[in-house]
């Protein structure tokens, strides 16, 4: 059975992510991988890291789906979550596929990330994404995610004084 919940604002994205990253199980020093765009979904990652950094899981940036680029992501007092060191190696208990992969002008398609997720058996895959981006570049139809996150930002509201 599939469940929809509705949540709203940023708490909406990040206290659903920590529930599923607790739900699934992970044990301290357990590995999350995100893979993203860099730059624009570094941010979010940082974001989602922040939300998990209390369960001292290792946590991992990779750069598109290159796994010979990735970075370890650690907390930093007074400032969030930051890319650092690359890791020993990659070993995800979760998989974390950033939305922006998807993007036409990516040069990522639905099969490669498959093939990472095939990579990786027996972990669970959860896919973070605005405005419906799997579904419209079709993607849903290659990648089952155990939980999708997908939140809306719209409108957004600029008020300048000229």
């Amino acid at each position: 059975m599939t469940t929809k919940e509705v949540f709203h604002g940023v708490p909406g994205i990040l206290r659903p992510f920590k529930e599923y990253i607790e739900k699934i199980g992970l044990k301290k020093g357990e590995q999350i991988v995100y893979y993203g765009v860099p730059g624009t979904c570094t941010p979010f990652v940082e974001l989602l890291g922040y939300a998990v950094r209390s369960l001292e899981l290792e946590q991992v940036f990779v750069p598109l789906v290159d796994e010979s680029k990735a970075h370890q992501i650690h907390h930093v007092t007074n400032i969030g979550m930051q890319a650092g060191p690359a890791p020993v190696n990659l070993k995800p208990k979760a998989i974390v596929i950033m939305g922006g992969l998807s993007i036409p002008s990516v040069p990522i398609d639905a099969e490669q990330v498959k093939a990472v997720i095939d990579r990786h058996p027996g972990s669970g895959v959860i896919g973070v994404c605005f405005m419906h981006m799997f579904e419209k570049a079709g993607w849903l139809s290659t990648i089952t995610f155990d939980c999708l996150i997908d939140a809306t930002i719209d409108p957004v509201e600029v008020i300048k004084n000229n």
